[in-house]
């Protein structure tokens, strides 16, 4: 048993490290969450609506995101036209979590990983509000289509692009580049 511990040491470290940083982002999150009252919006969510109006405003003066009393979602308006809502779960904290996790996992010196996370994380930010306000758009065109944009193209488009920046880390950045 040892031996196959050593012989699979990095592995296990990978494995260990992933999963425990992402359970403790996890655990952060929700308590975060657990803070917002059931029927409220949390400041993230907020936040990334108040982005996706300001992108949706720039290509169409009518579109709004608006704050529903007493509903845990924000609703958005597409020429007067709700087209969608933007729930807890649209914020992209789980996919930022999940990039962190990857990334801390296979780790380099702490300058970079630091820079790698904040910068990714930021850019999976931007990339989610560029993803939802062009959802937005075009439900209001093609409404017959949610499934495959909401379902399918946007969920394949955010976690390629993350796959993308795991495998520029791990090639470019972390302890096993080259």
């Amino acid at each position: 048993m040892k031996k196959y511990l050593i012989q699979y040491k990095p592995f296990l470290l990978f494995i260990g490290t992933f999963f425990g940083t992402y359970i403790l982002l996890t655990l952060v999150y929700q308590f975060y969450l657990g803070s917002f009252e059931n029927d409220k919006i949390d400041g993230i969510t907020k936040l990334v609506g108040k982005h996706t109006e300001w992108l949706l405003q720039l290509f169409n003066n009518d579109a709004r995101v608006d704050e529903i009393p007493s509903e845990p979602y924000l609703q958005i308006f597409y020429n007067r036209e709700v087209v969608a809502v933007i729930v807890e779960g649209c914020n992209a904290i789980s996919v930022i979590i999940l990039f962190v996790a990857f990334i801390v996992a296979f780790s380099g010196k702490l300058k970079p990983t630091l820079f790698y996370i904040l910068g990714g994380s930021f850019f999976i930010y931007i990339l989610n509000i560029c993803r939802i306000a062009s959802l937005a758009g075009l439900l209001y065109y093609f409404p017959e289509k949610t499934h495959l944009l909401h379902g399918v193209l946007f969920p394949l488009v955010i976690y390629g692009v993350v796959f993308i920046l795991w495998i520029i880390w791990v090639s470019k950045f972390s302890k096993y580049a080259k």
